[in-house]
């Protein structure tokens, strides 16, 4: 059975991986756990969520519904009450940029939030998911009235530019070889950041893995077996366990 085929359920406990789908997933530069950045719904009192939402439209999201896609006109932001989204850019030639895992308390919708032009990227749903999507018009009136909003979408927005800020540099500096074992690294590292050994707490298909480091599903099936023949990793099934930490983190840099 290929590594892509059934997913093989994974053997870590449910608390590293409620950790793991609650934080900001994206390619990291030194497979350290990532900074989830701000939790923009948590930054607001009672009375103030109120009234964003009582402005907003909730919606739900199956896995695989669109919040926007890529091209379509721009007004306004997606703001995550639960679930996962996915954003990611399509080049003119048919290739996916992931860009980031969104999850709850995040937005998806930046960088034009007031409205106006395309989306420059798609977010989508990767779980049953519910978002509260806020009109440019709206927003600006908010922002307005409620200063712990503004501060909260400015520095929401400061985080997204850091995150793509990084992965600009990483895929400019580094090899598709080291972007994957830091990728690796960064997606366990919210389990057990200090183990030498430990396990992937969730599932990514090769594809998956290959659009978040801008390179191929079989480049990555071929890195990956570099990587078991040189006793770093081990896999079984679908799971990746990594088996040197130290070695792995020593290759890519």
């Amino acid at each position: 059975m290929s590594p892509d085929e059934t997913p093989a359920p994974f053997e870590s406990p449910d608390l590293e991986v409620d950790a793991a789908m609650s934080a900001v997933l994206r390619l990291s530069e030194d497979g350290l756990p990532i900074d989830s950045g701000p939790n923009i719904l948590d930054m607001l009192s009672p009375d103030e969520l109120a009234r964003l939402f009582a402005q907003g439209r909730e919606t739900s999201y199956a896995p695989g519904d669109f919040f926007f896609q890529q091209g379509e006109p721009h007004d306004g932001i997606h703001f995550i009450r639960t679930g996962r989204v996915r954003s990611y850019y399509v080049s003119p030639g048919g290739r996916e940029i992931t860009l980031a895992y969104w999850p709850k308390g995040h937005f998806v919708g930046a960088p034009q939030i007031l409205g106006g032009g395309e989306h420059m990227w798609t977010s989508v749903a990767m779980e049953p998911s519910v978002g509260v999507w806020l009109p440019g018009k709206m927003l600006r009136n908010l922002i307005r009235e409620i200063p712990n909003l503004a501060i909260a979408v400015i520095e929401g927005l400061v985080y997204k530019s850091m995150c793509y800020t990084a992965l600009l540099q990483i895929m400019g500096t580094q090899s598709k070889t080291s972007r994957l074992g830091h990728l690796l690294l960064t997606l366990a590292a919210p389990t057990n950041p200090a183990a030498d050994s430990t396990t992937l707490c969730q599932h990514f298909t090769q594809e998956e893995l290959a659009n978040m480091i801008g390179s191929t599903r079989q480049s990555i099936s071929n890195t990956l077996d570099k990587f078991v023949k040189q006793g770093l990793i081990e896999r079984r099934g679908d799971t990746i366990h990594i088996l040197d930490s130290d070695g792995l983190r020593a290759l890519c840099d």
